[in-house]
């Protein structure tokens, strides 16, 4: 039944990193992409198995949530930038960077999950390996899957975005200090929509931002 409660969690975490994973890398050539999706997941195993590890001392830091959703915020913001905005630039985003995004998300994600899995597997690591083993699979082929379908469908970018920040929203909720102070009727709900709100808002500003300059820098070029 443990490991049974670790594998569902774990796949609720890989609806979050499938999605990450696929904003990463969805600009990256095919066989740069399929490398940063491999070490990414590895990895964000490696995060999550040492995350579990110390979940019970990680919770007891003031604001580690609240801190660690709001770097979600910025990093949800980063992946709504498009290709176009680094133009002459291949994918806008290296291996490397695609792969450090992937697991400097995960890690930040992390740190909202890890107090469930560790509390399901009573201490167990064998279990969390195994339900660990189980999820990655279908991260890896998630995370392939959706970043074909961002290529077709450029929205579902800002829908991964958005739920990055509500993922962030909660994050900031879930932090004891925070939760002491933020009281108001459905607060819990509230913050964590708003937050996908300014992160959408954001991030398209800076999209059109970005094009508005590219279409500049075209129509005016500079003489040699």
């Amino acid at each position: 039944m443990a490991l049974l409660t670790i594998i569902a969690i774990d796949l609720v975490l890989a609806g979050d990193n499938a999605v990450v994973i696929a904003l990463a890398s969805r600009n990256l050539p095919l066989e740069q992409r399929n490398k940063a999706i491999l070490w990414g997941t590895f990895g964000a195993v490696i995060i999550r198995i040492i995350l579990t590890l110390v979940a019970v001392w990680l919770m007891k830091v003031p604001l580690l949530q609240a801190i660690g959703g709001l770097l979600l915020i910025y990093v949800a913001i980063k992946l709504m930038k498009n290709e176009e905005e680094t133009e002459g630039i291949v994918a806008g985003m290296t291996l490397r960077q695609a792969v450090q995004t992937i697991i400097v998300a995960d890690l930040i994600m992390g740190l909202d999950n890890v107090l469930a899995i560790a509390g399901a597997a009573h201490g167990n690591m064998v279990l969390v390996v195994l339900g660990l083993a189980i999820s990655v699979p279908i991260v890896v082929w998630g995370s392939k899957w959706i970043s074909s379908l961002m290529n077709r469908f450029p929205i579902i970018v800002t829908v991964g975005a958005g739920i990055l920040a509500y993922t962030a929203g909660t994050m900031v909720m879930h932090d004891k200090l925070v939760n002491s102070y933020i009281t108001f009727p459905g607060a819990s709900w509230i913050v964590p929509i708003v937050t996908v709100v300014l992160v959408i808002s954001i991030g398209t500003l800076l999209n059109k931002k970005a094009k508005t300059t590219i279409q500049h820098d075209q129509n005016n070029p500079k003489a040699v």
